[in-house]
């Protein structure tokens, strides 16, 4: 019987409990503005639990990335040294983590060349996310990077040999051609490179203020930077629905659930004993348990975040000290490469 992402994964957190210095994971973000909650319970959260179980963690800020949907990279080292401080402030620890920047490792950009080598327009065309980011693009029309993303996602995990991928359901097809060219490079060349696995997070996905899919270009998230006082702003103009009576039922009332699920997220409960809590008091007792709720589980962070921000100078040194890490490790698998590949 074929084995499911679902049940891989399981399997995976299974091993990594046994024996988490086996696996290094390679994960990261594109610094287009600051971190929200939607990351940080998505992604963030789960790669401190990671790092704190003893796994080897890579955490990549995408700089060139940024260029994949849109024409210039605006404020391009004020997002970068916020993103850092974003990753310290939720206690990804930098003695343990290297943390680096695309463009500071020419080695794992130059893996681009043979990995495209190694997979064809078809297969790239073929990619459903880059259909979708394709259609969704704020541009006019889209640059090679966008079409070749894939491949340079592939280079950002091999570069390290990453043996673990942790990745939301939409982000399969990506991980699957980084599998695609590992072993394909593998049997032309020698092995060279692990074949990484995907881990699925049992996270769960939440909503913007507005419904939609939280996201940073949309203006509708709650950011981790964002004041107590912008919190319960964008809270306040949050969606719901008439029935005043408050549940807990994500496919039919999925404004109102969300709104519950944050409260119950921040609080570490079940969404239905908050949703029951908070009863007929409606959508103002509703927002005013989230606001509350955020502002309190995001209060100590603000506070770490804000002094980091404030010393621009240790962000910048720990971005130094990772790029160099991560530099000696992408010329080591780029001379692995040359040998293979002239041999």
């Amino acid at each position: 019987m074929q084995t499911t992402p679902d049940t891989r994964s399981r399997e995976l957190e299974e091993r990594i409990a046994a024996d988490p210095g086996a696996f290094r994971i390679l994960t990261g973000d594109r610094p287009t503005g600051p971190l929200h909650l939607g990351h940080y319970f998505g992604t963030l959260a789960n790669r401190v639990r990671l790092q704190k179980a003893g796994v080897e963690l890579f955490v990549l800020v995408a700089d060139y990335q940024v260029l994949t949907d849109r024409d210039v990279a605006d404020h391009l080292s004020e997002h970068v040294e916020g993103l850092v401080a974003d990753y310290l402030a939720v206690g990804v620890d930098p003695s343990a983590a290297t943390i680096f920047r695309h463009s500071a490792v020419p080695a794992l950009n130059q893996l681009m060349l043979p990995f495209l080598s190694l997979v064809s327009v078809a297969e790239l065309s073929r990619n459903p996310t880059v259909k979708d980011e394709i259609a969704t693009s704020r541009q006019a029309s889209v640059s090679g990077l966008m079409f070749t993303y894939p491949v340079h996602q592939a280079a950002d995990i091999l570069f390290c040999k990453a043996n673990l991928v942790p990745v939301g359901k939409d982000q399969l097809p990506h991980q699957e051609i980084t599998r695609t060219i590992a072993r394909r490079f593998n049997e032309r060349y020698g092995p060279v490179f692990p074949v990484p696995d995907a881990l699925l997070s049992a996270a769960p996905s939440l909503l913007g203020v507005d419904g939609l899919k939280m996201s940073k270009s949309r203006g509708n998230a709650i950011t981790l930077s964002a004041g107590p006082d912008e919190t319960a702003r964008l809270i306040r103009r949050a969606v719901t629905d008439p029935d005043r009576h408050i549940t807990y039922e994500p496919e039919t009332r999925p404004q109102v659930s969300n709104l519950v699920l944050l409260a119950a997220l921040c609080q570490e409960r079940d969404p239905h004993s908050v949703a029951a809590e908070v009863g007929d008091g409606g959508a103002a007792a509703l927002k005013k348990v989230v606001t509350d709720s955020v502002n309190e589980f995001l209060r100590p962070l603000r506070a770490r975040r804000a002094e980091l921000i404030a010393d621009r100078t240790y962000l910048r040194r720990v971005l130094a000290e990772g790029n160099a890490r991560a530099n000696a490790v992408a010329d080591r698998t780029l001379d692995e490469v040359r040998s293979a590949m002239e041999s």
